[in-house]
């Protein structure tokens, strides 16, 4: 019964802990919750106010772009976040002293993760709140249910592939680099700024064969009006679920603690 305590209590202090370092790095917090609410802002004052084509159905594109943001800004809190922080931690040797303590490595790892979810969720929130004071956005009780889960397979998936991600980089110079020029571009084809299902048919196949735009989709879905509830949309988590399954096996079997080619020091003897 102690463990069974002591181990709840463990992953929460772990998920603080990542949660307090997160808030001391600025530029995290810039590049993860306030850039998405002031692209949010800026993308409805310029094109807000007309209607977009979602599955034959009319819908506000302020209420449209509002769930394409937010969806994005949890995956980017999830995957982006950890691709980025693990490697760091890898390099500056943290990682390999967390392991060496008495600490069991699944709850540093959750710490992260559950650190992770939390941000997604509380930058989410953020934009579906300014959406519904703003941008028309409606919330049906009835479609809860799918949004809570929708939500939580994405930002599990994502996570996976975010720690997938981490095991495979050599360094942590290289991580911003491979998790933005992995996440950015399917931005541009995934419903977030605009509707792309009227695009050219490979655009949208590309689209549909990542992860990022069915999870917007099912976003989008527990949203619409023209969705009846419960707004599930299991063919699209389906694909999502999928990825992050192939995240976690790629992260089970190549994460590292140690930093690569990293020689040991050597203190010089005095003369």
């Amino acid at each position: 019964m102690t463990g069974f305590v002591s181990t709840p209590r463990l992953l929460g202090t772990q998920t603080r802990y990542q949660l307090v370092t997160f808030g001391r790095i600025p530029a995290a917090v810039f590049f993860t919750l306030v850039l998405p609410l002031v692209l949010l802002v800026l993308v409805n004052t310029v094109f807000g106010g007309s209607t977009v084509d979602v599955d034959g159905s009319p819908w506000a594109s302020d209420a449209f772009v509002t769930i394409g943001v937010a969806s994005f800004t949890a995956a980017t809190a999830t995957y982006t976040n950890l691709a980025n922080m693990v490697p760091i931690r890898r390099d500056e040797g943290v990682l390999k002293r967390w392991r060496g303590t008495p600490l069991p490595t699944w709850v540093y790892l959750g710490g992260f993760v559950a650190s992770a979810v939390v941000i997604a969720a509380a930058g989410a929130a953020a934009m579906i709140g300014l959406g519904v004071a703003a941008y028309g956005v409606e919330v049906e009780v009835a479609k809860l249910p799918a949004l809570l889960v929708t939500f939580l397979v994405g930002v599990v998936s994502f996570s996976a592939m975010g720690l997938a991600v981490a095991s495979v980089i050599a360094t942590a110079r290289s991580a911003s680099s491979t998790a933005n020029a992995t996440i950015l571009p399917l931005a541009l084809i995934s419903n977030v700024f605009f509707p792309v299902d009227d695009g050219p048919g490979w655009v949208q196949v590309i689209g549909d064969a990542f992860p990022l735009k069915p999870f917007v989709d099912a976003m989008q879905a527990c949203f619409d009006p023209a969705v009846a509830a419960p707004g599930f949309s299991p063919a699209r988590l389906a694909v999502v679920a999928a990825w992050g399954i192939a995240g976690a096996f790629v992260a089970l079997t190549r994460f590292r603690w140690e930093p690569s080619g990293a020689a040991p020091r050597r203190r010089r003897r005095a003369s």
